[in-house]
């Protein structure tokens, strides 16, 4: 059995670098080629379909891993998102791209929560290596992504898609026969009777006492969108010496230095909510430096503090939440954290090239910056006014053990 894991993990982690490597190919490529071609509202609205088609997956994958297992629903979910990145090539104008980057996205919406189920499926104490293993195969997919994609950021993109293709081949054959079918529980086989297409999901969005928490992480997440499509955007209309990828090797090599180490330092010494404000105060200064410098050197400056918000910001949420909503809720309250994040992806994808347009139009030269960072600094100042306050609709506790083994639970996957 411990083989197996390992054969699992390996097949987990494997798959999610590829798919990685391959995302980070394309998708600032196509951004800044539709910036250029089109404008920056149809860039957006093609990034923001990836994400309605991951929403949409929310409410479907339960149904499909229960009639194919996880594995089976690994495997479709990725066979899905290989063929519609390899149509993408063969392909022209900003409907097209629409309707594939849903099936992109509902792709993705049903393989990767096969893959976190592999891994929630093992012993509790091999839990917390497997995902810190999967979340650095993650960065390093990132950052080998974006490294090569400014590789091939001048070729065709008829060429630039057949090597993403390929990538999602080699995801989708690595994952699909490493891992087991079921995973390593029983609870895939209990849910056999579960409908294809359910919005039950709908149930957790509601959690009493904490909706405004995950209001903030939608708002972290608009802002983190922002930065994914409108740094493209501004790379083509600002810096187009460089690559459009080229950012994103510079956050993903720094994430995978300093992510560790600086979060634990701060983890350490300061609350959960006053580590969210930092990593949000970061993210502002990235946007003021987006927006009044606008050369090479000043995106290299806001990419190397814009990382604060993935380093510090989305740790310490989970923390938070662990904090502040009683066990008895916390499933819920996980559930409803993915509905925002997505809401939030979705909203942001599709402003990030409406602001960068209207900042173009209007002849307010990094407009679009100063908007993003005007709400990073709101933000933040809401997680230092709410770092002291209790769990969520419940009386302060001055000596109870509860919320601590709440973040202990949370802190483990960190």
């Amino acid at each position: 059995m411990i083989k197996e894991r390992k054969r699992a993990l390996i097949g987990v982690t494997g798959g999610i670098l590829l798919a990685n490597v391959g995302s980070y190919i394309w998708f600032p490529v196509l951004v800044a080629t539709l910036g250029g071609t089109d404008s920056g509202f149809w860039a957006g609205v093609v990034m923001c379909m990836t994400y309605v088609g991951r929403l949409l997956a929310t409410f479907c994958y339960e149904g499909i891993a229960a009639r194919c297992g996880v594995r089976g629903g690994v495997f479709l979910g990725t066979a899905m998102e290989a063929l519609a990145l390899g149509l993408m090539g063969f392909t022209d104008g900003v409907l097209a791209f629409s309707v594939l980057a849903f099936f992109i996205g509902f792709g993705s919406g049903t393989s990767f929560p096969g893959l976190k189920n592999v891994l929630v499926s093992f012993p509790e104490d091999e839990r917390p290596k497997a995902f810190s293993a999967f979340q650095m195969a993650g960065q390093v997919g990132l950052f080998g992504g974006a490294l090569l994609g400014a590789v091939l950021a001048e070729v065709e993109l008829r060429t630039l898609f057949s090597v993403v293709f390929a990538f999602f081949i080699g995801f989708c054959l690595i994952a699909s026969a490493l891992i087991p079918r079921d995973g390593f529980g029983s609870a895939a086989a209990a849910g056999h009777r579960a409908p294809l297409f359910s919005l039950a999901a709908f149930k957790g969005i509601e959690v009493r006492g904490a909706t405004r928490y995950f209001l903030l992480s939608a708002a972290f997440w608009f802002l983190s969108l922002g930065f994914v499509v409108g740094i493209p955007l501004h790379m083509a209309a600002y810096v187009p010496g460089w690559a459009p990828s080229s950012p994103f090797w510079i956050t993903g090599l720094s994430i995978l230095v300093l992510q560790y180490p600086l979060f634990k330092l701060f983890n350490k010494r300061f609350s959960p909510g006053a580590v969210m404000a930092v990593g949000l105060a970061g993210m502002t200064l990235a946007f003021v430096a987006f927006g009044a410098g606008r050369t090479g050197p000043w995106v290299v400056a806001g990419c190397l503090t814009v990382v604060l918000g993935e380093i510090l910001f989305v740790p310490s949420f989970d923390l938070w939440i662990a904090r502040r909503v009683p066990e008895h809720r916390l499933a819920r309250a996980m559930g409803a954290m993915h509905f925002f994040r997505s809401a939030g992806n979705m909203v942001g994808s599709l402003a990030a090239g409406i602001l960068f347009d209207l900042s173009r139009s209007l002849d307010v030269v990094g407009g679009n910056w100063y908007v993003a960072a005007v709400l990073a600094a709101g933000c933040a100042l809401v997680c230092l006014s709410g770092r002291n306050s209790g769990a969520a609709g419940e009386p302060q506790q001055t000596g109870g053990t509860e919320g601590t083994e709440n973040e202990e639970k949370v802190r483990e996957n960190v």
